[in-house]
């Protein structure tokens, strides 16, 4: 038998104006998490998406157990027992979570649907692999961890044992990340073998027992991940040493430009309020973090804070000026800029071009537009000022179609347009979110130039090296309410986890002191 369970030889994918695979060979062998690193856009996905049928090479052979195959579409792949977790997932939001699981691989007697025999091996698979799931709710219901255990159920649930995950971590909270690593490696125990595509090097460093470096369309080399380091890793992605901390000056607090008082936002699936009586301050100057495991209602008062939602209580105050029912485009007038969470959902249009995006919160400014018409001119040198100040990589440049383009080079340009408004406040949602190290570090110089600058910056991140690195001040929520606010230089990641499962509340904690004291003096 092959050493290798998969050998894809010589892969070279082209699409217009790009050549995102050049010459590639990716080897995998029997039980092991081989890990696949690379800069946005520098092919990762294109290439698994090769291997799992999505798109056909123009050069190079696949090798299944030393022999050549022919993948034409995704069910030559799952017959070949190859899965494929996307890095957004292919999942129907109106159907149950066992819909979804089943889908194309329906079992049936005679034509007839045998659903309690899925249920019983969902059932099964997920209490095995510890991936609990509830096999009636509707996939629009339930987190974006929830969502992953389910694309990873529907590989098991087809027998899957070449396990293909893009960017799996991208979405998830920290604790759901080591749930998800833990996974990985009773996967590799029971002989499965497993294709990691990740820019995170802790994570790779964690799990992978080799990695496979690509840089621009190009095969850089395959190392053994005992044998390596982060620093080697980061070298041969981006071909510069990258730094991992980020450099801050003094700040110098400057007025109150946005003001947060007693806000409260109903939920949509349940009675309770996502957020509940919220108040805070961000000034010129400064960059304040709101931490917290996702689902604890940092969305909503996102949501609430831009304008995508309405709150149901309270005042908000941006540079003096009261926006509590203000329209998003006035909210954007007075200075806010909004990097969201969800990209593709509220970040692009991806159908448009990548040069109609960068100017969609501008598009009516007479620079862009004379009497009611489009400059296309204009929009066209400003587009392409930005892809080449921020490196967002697109196959054919202003014109790439956004939704063609990979998921970091989309964030990149979502980030490029926001910034470059030049707002008072700066909302930044999860804005490394898929990024590669260069990326990211390039994106916290950004959010620092924006506070030296003299300007506000809320930062709302789940990344816990992010949480303690970039921010002046760190406020977590939980449940809907802020429940601590700490310096980062002087709390640790332990604590800071305390308060973010809700072991502990600064405020409940002071008042019980208060209290005492008060017994005490009685």
């Amino acid at each position: 038998m092959s050493e290798y369970v998969i050998e894809m030889l010589n892969i070279t994918k082209e699409f217009p104006g790009i050549k995102a695979n050049d010459n590639i060979t990716l080897q995998l062998k029997h039980g092991e998490v081989h890990a696949l690193l690379g800069e946005n856009g520098a092919g990762k996905s294109t290439l698994m998406s090769v291997l799992f049928g999505l798109y056909q090479p123009e050069a190079g052979v696949i090798k299944k157990d030393g022999v050549e195959v022919k993948i034409n579409n995704p069910n030559d792949a799952n017959a070949l027992n190859i899965g494929m977790v996307h890095q957004h997932f292919k999942l129907v939001e109106v159907f149950t979570v066992l819909d979804n699981i089943i889908l194309g691989a329906e079992p049936n007697k005679m034509g007839f649907l045998q659903k309690a025999e899925a249920r019983k091996k969902v059932i099964e698979l997920s209490e095995r692999y510890g991936l609990q799931v509830d096999p009636d709710a509707k996939i629009e219901d339930i987190s974006v961890g929830m969502q992953q255990r389910v694309e990873i159920l529907k590989m098991l649930y087809r027998d899957n044992d070449i396990l293909i995950f893009d960017e799996p971590t991208a979405v998830l909270t920290p604790q759901e990340i080591d749930e998800l690593m833990e996974i990985m490696r009773n996967f590799t125990k029971e002989g499965k073998s497993i294709l990691f595509i990740t820019h995170k090097l802790n994570e790779i460093m964690a799990v992978a027992d080799r990695c496979t470096v690509l840089r621009k369309g190009k095969y850089m080399g395959t190392v053994n991940i005992k044998d390596t380091t982060k620093e080697e890793l980061s070298r041969m992605m981006v071909g510069r040493d990258v730094k991992f901390e980020v450099d801050k000056a003094e700040q110098k607090l400057g007025d109150v430009v946005l003001d947060v008082q007693n806000v409260t936002v109903p939920s949509k699936i349940h009675a309770n309020n996502a957020v509940k009586n919220v108040s805070f301050q961000v000034r010129a100057g400064e960059i304040v973090c709101l931490a917290g495991i996702e689902g604890n209602g940092q969305t909503q008062f996102v949501y609430a804070l831009t304008g995508l939602d309405k709150m149901s209580e309270g005042k908000i105050t941006l540079c003096g000026h009261d926006i509590s029912n203000a329209k998003i485009r006035d909210r954007s007038k007075l200075g806010m800029s909004h990097i969201p969470e969800d990209r593709h959902k509220h970040g692009l249009v991806l159908d448009f071009s990548l040069e109609q995006n960068l100017v969609l919160q501008r598009y009516w400014q007479p620079e862009f537009q004379n009497k009611g018409f489009i400059r296309n001119k204009e929009v066209r040198e400003y587009a392409e000022k930005l892809i080449k100040q921020y490196d967002i990589r697109s196959g054919q440049g202003p014109v790439t179609t956004a939704r063609s383009m990979s998921g970091g080079n989309q964030q990149k340009a979502i980030v490029a347009r926001e910034i470059d408004k030049v707002p008072d406040l700066l909302v930044a949602v999860q804005p490394t979110r898929g990024l590669d190290v260069g990326a990211i570090e390039y994106i916290h110089e950004q959010l620092v130039a924006q506070r030296d600058a003299g300007r506000a910056v809320l930062l709302v991140s789940l990344e816990l090296e992010e949480v303690m690195s970039v921010p002046d001040r760190i406020l977590v929520m939980y449940e809907g309410e802020i429940v601590g606010e700490f310096n980062p230089k002087e709390v640790t990641v332990e604590e800071l986890g305390l308060y973010m499962a809700g072991a502990k509340n600064m405020y409940r904690d002071v008042g019980a002191k208060e209290q005492g004291k008060e017994r005490e003096a009685e």
